[in-house]
């Protein structure tokens, strides 16, 4: 499978997709046939009829209709691959017989993002593809929040990542493709946040905002403003790498960075003569304590580690932020068989396959992460 063969599965306006082709191309795709869903919500039955009618109704759809052929290619593959985790993440209660998939978007999310790099999708559509298919329901209960969350900043904060135009026409189509009691209040719902991200300036682009440091600080729960700037205090401006092993971090330091201080959980590995795997805690406690020192000095300095997940970089920016640190994060990232061909050739006890099981945590910085998001992409 290569991006080409995922590109001819999209279907222009007017024609109609080739379930046959799909699961050729995607193997994974044929495990939906048998896994059940909850009637409560799917009453259609199983996931891949769900998945066959949500595909009917996004072709139907006039946002679809209208996208040009870039923009059909994330509308279709997003709507294709939404559900493809499914399988995996499938539990049956054994006293009521109740059906769940817990955490299937945002696991789906990232194993559709290994798939659609190892088929070399361009990382623009691949991102735009992986976005959708993580927050797909969140237009179904914006309303609703489980976080408390207001919609008005639900809907900018997903504006800072994704196309909100985009990412309502899949909740739309996944929202119709489907047979449940309440699914015309939920089409409902979907309508309003639409009006509302409309309303809001949300909806072709991102939010405006009236600095970074504005933006950043509301994506993390601060009451303010958007049009007022909010004063930052002086702190460290500190560049916080991302990336998978064998990405090119260190590189990217020596060419761009060379002469600042580096905060590395591999480097402090080496000074107190670890091992991959063999004693982390010893060496992020030793990192951390390099960290705030700098940080109580306000110096500047770069944080070299792979922050995969958005749970290990959160505990990173949660300490610099605390610290009033100026954040610039940069991620980088190389095509499969480039990053594989590096980590057999380099000095290293990482192994391909802790490498490769590495990809099962790999989500991607998103925009309101920090004062500034930068994507090296290719080395």
């Amino acid at each position: 499978m290569n991006a080409d063969t995922l590109h001819a599965l999209c279907p222009a306006p007017g024609q109609n997709y080739d379930w046959a082709a799909c699961c050729e191309a995607i193997p994974r795709l044929h495990a939906l046939e048998t896994t059940p869903q909850s009637p409560r919500y799917h009453a259609e039955g199983n996931v891949g009829i769900h998945t066959r009618m949500v595909l009917d109704a996004l072709l139907a759809d006039p946002h679809y209709q209208a996208a040009g052929d870039t923009r059909r290619q994330v509308l279709f593959l997003a709507a294709l691959l939404h559900d493809l985790c499914k399988p995996e993440t499938t539990v049956v209660d054994p006293l009521t017989g109740g059906i769940g998939q817990p955490g299937h978007s945002r696991r789906g999310a990232v194993d559709v993002r290994v798939l659609l790099w190892q088929a070399g999708v361009s990382f623009a559509a691949r991102e735009a593809i992986c976005r959708i298919v993580a927050a797909r329901q969140v237009p179904f209960f914006a309303f609703d929040s489980r976080r408390g969350e207001s919609p008005e900043f639900i809907a900018r904060k997903l504006s800072w990542g994704l196309d909100l135009c985009d990412l309502v026409c899949v909740a739309r189509a996944d929202m119709r493709g489907r047979i449940c009691e309440d699914q015309q209040a939920r089409l409902d719902d979907i309508a309003l946040f639409e009006e509302l991200a409309r309303e809001d300036g949300c909806w072709d682009g991102p939010k405006a905002t009236a600095s970074a440091h504005t933006r950043l600080m509301y994506a993390r729960g601060a009451a303010l403003h958007l049009d007022t700037p909010l004063f930052q205090p002086p702190g460290s401006q500190v560049i916080v790498l991302s990336g998978l092993p064998a990405s090119g971090k260190n590189t990217w330091v020596d060419r761009h960075a060379a002469g600042l201080p580096v905060v590395s959980f591999d480097d402090a590995k080496t000074e107190l003569g670890l091992k991959h795997g063999e004693n982390d805690g010893m060496a992020a406690h030793h990192a951390v304590d390099k960290a705030k020192a700098l940080l109580r000095r306000q110096s500047p300095f770069v944080w070299n580690a792979t922050h995969l997940s958005e749970q290990m970089r959160n505990k990173t920016l949660d300490l610099l932020y605390a610290y009033d640190a100026q954040v610039q994060l940069v991620y980088l990232e190389v095509p499969h068989a480039t990053l594989f061909q590096r980590n057999r050739q380099r000095d290293t006890t990482l192994s391909q396959q802790a490498l490769a099981r590495m990809l099962h945590r790999w989500e991607l910085p998103l925009p309101w992460e920090a004062h500034e998001v930068r994507y090296v992409i290719g080395g």
